[in-house]
């Protein structure tokens, strides 16, 4: 996925991005972290094809989002909001069913075969036992489990999420990130999250994406872009940045 010269404004007078270019590398996963109203969920919006740029495009696969009809690119790219919503007496397997519809034509009947990837899903989620619940009687964790199992029924090979630990504990938080974190290594899948833990997005990410004011200020490996430069630049604040063997760098703001 490549993006050139993005721009785009809710209103007259302020840019939300500025001339956003970059690529989104195949088979990785990668975060865009960056203080509230940098342009992050901005920015996945118009990856996502939920929001038309002013100036510039996106391509995806040789092809500009724009020239996508919208099942056609429902079967290339998935997404899970910060804030999703159904039904709360719907049942877990009823709501993965719904990531079948991007595969589904008045001339063809994919009974057998959506029900084979229903199945699929349920066992690669660990949903199997819950199919037949209430999305109301789920935990939280729970519930991110089955929004992101819809979108693997898609079978999509892009997978965008906007801050898909929101009102999650701890513990359930990082369950999310380990289980994303399985998906792209098991399944190959391009994963693009945006997160507001600069920890997690380290530990959890192969490229970072930092933004402010609606530009890119860095993109690499979270080693090279979590810099204490870097962390003054985005966010004003100073950090110490230690190393652990087993985990890698981690990040203690020490203040302003």
């Amino acid at each position: 996925m490549e993006l050139k010269d993005i721009t785009f404004s809710y209103d007259l007078k302020n840019n939300h991005l500025v001339d956003v270019n970059g690529e989104i590398n195949r088979g990785k996963i990668t975060t865009i972290i960056g203080p509230n109203g940098s342009g992050k969920s901005t920015l996945l919006g118009i990856m996502s094809n939920q929001i038309t740029p002013h100036k510039g495009y996106v391509r995806l696969d040789g092809k500009q989002l724009v020239e996508f009809r919208s099942k056609e690119f429902a079967r290339k790219v998935a997404v899970v909001h910060q804030r999703n919503s159904a039904p709360a007496d719907m049942t877990v397997e009823k709501l993965i069913s719904y990531g079948r519809l991007p595969y589904k034509s008045f001339l063809a009947n994919n009974k057998q075969e959506d029900a084979k990837v229903i199945e699929w899903v349920l066992q690669k989620t660990n949903l199997s036992k819950k199919r037949n619940h209430a999305l109301y009687t789920l935990s939280g964790g729970e519930q991110q489990r089955v929004w992101i199992a819809l979108t693997l029924a898609q079978r999509t090979p892009f997978l965008f999420l906007d801050e898909p630990t929101t009102y999650l504990d701890i513990y359930y938080q990082y369950e999310l990130l380990e289980f994303i974190k399985k998906l792209n290594r098991d399944l190959d899948i391009t994963i693009v999250m945006v997160l507001h833990d600069i920890n997690q997005a380290i530990r959890y990410s192969d490229i970072i994406i930092a933004m402010k004011h609606g530009q890119i200020v860095k993109k690499g490996v979270p080693k090279d872009v979590i810099t204490n430069e870097l962390m003054k630049e985005v966010y004003g604040i100073n950090v110490l940045i230690k190393e652990n063997k087993d985990t890698g760098i981690y990040t203690i703001p020490i203040g302003i």
